[in-house]
């Protein structure tokens, strides 16, 4: 038993013994981490803000036939573009064509009795000077010959109208843009303004409906107005970025009261016919500009609870934590409202070696990102 204690005694030693040897001169602490920072600057910036929006076509067109019958003819591929005129839908003509004919020889016997009116009308002048025929029977044949003259007016009317209604025996395409499918296929009754043959959208340019919230509309009201045509930025699902342009060139004239947004409208071009009606879009529209804005990596920013601060790096290379009031993002970057100054520099990359504050660094310059005056936002 005695042996065992010693045994144990022994060992407690050597661990003491190794413990203080680990702090003898000689052994070197563990250098300061690496950190890449980069240098807070300033400059003059174009702050944007995102939008959700909806595309829609300029001119929508649900059509329909002007005159009742039987469709003869599908004219149009489905789904394909058509131009200004291009006949779509034929209906049967044949009834129509009657109605011509039948309009034309009207008109023809208005005119001879138009003639044979005016014939008496002009004897009857004579026949009254020399006083061959009374007066009654002059007034006679002068509304005889009035009443002719009405007929051929109502005559020409209806040949109008006839011809007309044969010209709607072709079913045109109202505007240029993308036919829809057919909705009546060749054989079954149209009825005049109720059957629905297909639907047609212009393509070309293309509209993108967005709302902003009251707050936002009040901070860019003086940029806005700067120019009559805003430009946008616009990117559809599936794409990087927003590629796109346009300009605005419609503002709401009030607030929607139940949801507090005011709608804009921007116009863009769709040349590839890439913008569909329907689609859902995301649009940047410049809301402010900022004369001396500081802009630093959003990687840089950290969160404890709702608070945001940054590590900066001083003349010691020494961290020291700052707090920050963060505006809006801009792209990679992010928007400083205050807590920074030009020329001080914050670590964008390493924060995790970073355990408390003051702790020493080794810095190594890296550039914030290439600035360009104008950037984009992402929002609050």
């Amino acid at each position: 038993m005695a042996r065992k204690l010693t045994s144990v005694l022994f060992g407690i030693s050597a661990l003491v013994l190794a413990g203080c040897n680990s702090g003898e001169p000689g052994t070197q602490p563990p250098p300061p981490p690496a950190v890449e920072v980069a240098q807070v600057s300033s400059g003059a910036t174009t702050l944007w803000r995102s939008f959700t929006g909806r595309v829609a076509a300029p001119e929508t067109v649900e059509l329909r036939p002007r005159v009742s019958g039987y469709i003869n003819k599908v004219s149009f591929a489905e789904g394909a573009l058509v131009k200004q005129g291009d006949v779509l839908f034929t209906i049967d003509p044949r009834p129509y064509q009657a109605s011509e004919r039948a309009a034309l020889a009207d008109l023809a016997r208005a005119r001879s009795d138009l003639s044979f009116s005016e014939k008496q009308s002009g004897r009857a002048r004579q026949l009254l000077d020399s006083k061959a025929i009374s007066r009654e029977e002059y007034d006679r044949r002068i509304a005889a010959r009035d009443s002719a003259r009405a007929t051929l007016s109502a005559a020409e009317a209806a040949l109008e109208n006839a011809q007309l209604n044969l010209q709607y025996t072709d079913v045109k395409a109202p505007i240029s843009g993308r036919v829809s499918r057919a909705l009546v296929t060749r054989g079954n009754l149209a009825n005049a303004d109720n059957t629905l043959l297909t639907t047609l959208v212009s393509v070309d340019p293309m509209y993108v409906y967005f709302e902003s919230d009251e707050q936002t509309f009040a901070n860019g009201r003086t940029l806005l107005n700067k120019g009559k045509k805003p430009a946008v930025r616009i990117g559809l699902a599936g794409e990087q970025g927003y590629p796109h342009s346009g300009e605005v060139d419609f503002i709401d004239n009030r607030l929607n009261s139940h949801t507090g947004t005011i709608q804009f409208r921007a116009v863009v071009k769709n040349d590839d016919g890439i913008f569909k009606p329907g689609q859902f879009a995301r649009v940047e529209m410049p809301i402010e500009e900022v004369a001396h804005a500081v802009l630093i990596n959003s990687k840089a920013v950290l969160t404890d609870q709702d608070r945001r601060y940054v590590y900066i790096v001083n003349d010691s290379n020494l961290t020291e934590r700052r707090p920050v009031v963060a505006g809006p993002r801009q792209g990679e970057l992010v928007v400083i409202r205050s807590g920074l100054k030009p020329g001080e520099k914050i670590v964008v990359n390493g924060l995790q070696k970073i355990y408390f504050p003051g702790m020493p660094v080794i810095p190594e310059m890296v550039a914030m990102q290439k600035q360009i005056k104008t950037t984009h936002a992402a929002g609050q």
